[in-house]
């Protein structure tokens, strides 16, 4: 009886948080789409720049976590599998070459700091991926990064983000099993401030 009892309190506090979070996202539509590359955005043009290359032309942008925004605004395609195998992190300063032959050569230029912290990994009705941290606070995940690792939901993952900034997407740096200790060793570790800039990868 007592833990038919805490079943049907776990169903109506879970009854409750969706309903919750239904008004909440009620009241955001009102304030129309959040600009999620915002920060990105407002970086990019502070330090982004565009201009002429031998064979071609270069823009030089910040990643914002997915995609690449550049000094006017105007969003570039990364890889997946590249911001995944470089651990692309918000913020970080990119350059994409555009050679004359239409070929796109992206390379990090410019890594910010970042922040090393564990999360667990959730899958949402979308199938996209994110991770919960100790905090409460959720990051979003490039498909690629976990597919590499083979994570699955409910393992643990050791996450980069910016230092400086507020982010929404996370790089994983690796992927453990669930409650593995595996995972505290990985984070207290640590890990060099001096980071060495990405490789490039050419798309043609």
């Amino acid at each position: 009886m007592e833990d038919k009892n805490k079943l049907e309190k776990i169903h109506s506090l879970i009854g409750d948080i969706e309903a919750q979070l239904l008004h909440a996202k009620q009241m955001l539509a009102d304030f129309g789409p959040v600009d999620e590359s915002r920060h990105a955005r407002e970086r990019a043009e502070e330090v982004g720049s565009t201009g002429e290359s031998y064979g071609g032309n270069f823009v030089e942008g910040v990643f914002d976590g997915c995609n690449m925004i550049g000094p006017d605004g105007k969003t570039y395609t990364v890889p997946a599998n590249y911001a995944s195998k470089s651990k692309l992190v918000e913020g970080d300063i990119m350059k994409l070459t555009i050679k004359d032959d239409g070929t796109f050569i992206y390379k990090q230029i410019g890594p910010v700091l970042r922040n090393r912290q564990m999360g667990v990994l959730v899958r949402d009705e979308n199938g996209s991926y994110k991770a919960v941290t100790e905090n409460g606070r959720s990051h979003k995940l490039l498909t690629a990064s976990v597919t590499y690792f083979k994570g699955e939901p409910g393992d643990t993952a050791i996450l980069l983000t910016p230092q400086d900034m507020p982010s929404r997407w996370a790089a994983v740096e690796n992927i453990v099993g669930e409650g593995s200790s595996e995972a505290l060793d990985l984070l207290e570790g640590g890990f060099d401030a001096e980071l060495d800039i990405g490789d490039s990868v050419e798309i043609g």
